[in-house]
């Protein structure tokens, strides 16, 4: 390697299995060069969250990132952590600063069906990257009072809209997004669409936010039209708009192979559900395609708390550790393609290829182990499905 990746570690179980995953599968083969930056909990609370954006700035630099999964904190988080404060999601914070779009893609095994009987091929997930709940602002109201959403332009007289009279405690939240990020959102989802050559979808429900969802379709159509529409029909591929609901009813429906563009929450949502009912959580891929030519490769899913308690304890642990060992392959590939490391690139093929074989053996962890259908399936731990991946490598 000679460009270093941007490595982001993370916490509790995946924390665990990303140093095994680097020494087992990866430092023995790659003259591994990374910029490393620690987003576990303990050191995002030592610097106000400022590495968070250190690791964002550097993958502006250096182009393309690998993140272990990190803990969102919540107020039980605060209490067990000590936390200064209930710190935003890092994966948030990221993506606000690289402006990208979030692919998500359920990793296909032979011997595991997807538990939606009608679906053939893998759904992909593209998630909107900036905004909505994720840079919500929140208030608790404890007496009544009103609350209202104030716009006060630069050069005139503020316009408010009254959100809610209290007459007793509740909750309310202010949040936003912009039009030159949704129009980004929406370039990559057509760009992706195309050079994937899949049917795209894109769903919000603009009949109750008639404004804000309604902003968003109408952008879409705007920038399909003008720029896409010629383009997908000499593909043979196409775009529509529909509500979220009728677009999990046409979900459930078909035989899979299409993109399927999400708001933000939405994206997060829908994607472990395509997930699970394709196998599992940790058989899906992410990554975050910024429109300036970023890339941030993770896994999909959390940070295995019940089994990170349990190895604290001392008891073996079968965590499943493909999603991650994706997130390295695909930041690898990435690598080597950007560089002209062509032996990077075959390295990370083989590896995938070697993890896929290694489950289609019959080898794997136990989340897999109910739903392989395959004669003679063994459960293994973590560390002995790591190093039968790496025989196979």
């Amino acid at each position: 390697m000679g460009t270093p990746l941007v490595e982001m570690d993370g916490d509790e179980m995946t924390r665990i299995i990303w140093s095994r995953i680097k020494e087992i599968l990866i430092t023995p083969y790659v003259d591994l060069k990374t910029e490393y930056y620690d987003l576990g909990l303990k050191k995002r609370e030592e610097t106000d969250d400022k590495i968070t954006a250190q690791a964002a700035e550097a993958t502006k630099k250096h182009g393309v990132a690998v993140k272990c999964a990190t803990i969102t904190p919540n107020a039980q988080r605060v209490e067990e952590y000590g936390l200064k404060q209930m710190w935003r999601s890092p994966n948030g914070t990221i993506r606000a600063i690289l402006d990208g779009t979030v692919f998500r893609s359920p990793i296909v095994v032979e011997s595991i069906k997807p538990s939606i009987r009608a679906w053939k091929k893998p759904i992909t997930i593209a998630r909107h990257a900036y905004g909505d709940v994720y840079k919500a602002t929140e208030m608790q109201i404890k007496k009544p009072g009103k609350v209202e959403l104030v716009y006060t332009p630069d050069d005139g007289e503020p316009i408010r809209e009254l959100v809610q009279d209290f007459m007793e405690s509740g909750v309310a939240m202010g949040m936003h997004n912009i039009d030159a990020s949704i129009s980004s959102f929406a370039r990559a989802c057509f760009s992706y669409a195309l050079s994937t050559k899949q049917t795209i979808w894109f769903s919000t429900k603009d009949t109750i936010l008639k404004k804000y969802d309604g902003r968003f379709k109408e952008i879409f159509e705007d920038i399909f039209n003008s720029e896409y529409k010629s383009k997908f029909e000499s593909s043979g591929i196409e775009y529509f708009y529909t509500l979220i609901d009728d677009a999990v009813a046409r979900a459930m429906r078909s035989d899979g192979g299409f993109i399927w563009a999400c708001k933000n929450y939405d994206g997060d949502v829908m994607s472990d559900m395509v997930a699970t009912a394709f196998g599992s959580l940790a058989m899906m891929t992410s990554v975050l395609v910024s429109p300036d030519g970023y890339f941030e490769y993770e896994a999909a899913h959390g940070t295995v708390t019940r089994h990170y308690y349990k190895h604290l304890e001392g008891e073996e642990t079968s965590t499943n550790p493909i999603a991650t060992i994706y997130a390295w392959t695909g930041a690898l590939r990435k690598r080597g393609e950007l560089d002209g490391i062509g032996e990077l690139v075959r390295f990370a093929e083989k590896l995938e290829r070697a993890s896929i074989k290694t489950i289609e053996s019959g080898i794997m962890t136990k989340d897999l182990f109910g739903l392989a259908e395959i004669s003679g399936k063994r459960a293994v731990n973590t560390d002995e499905f790591l190093r039968e991946i790496a025989s196979g490598l």
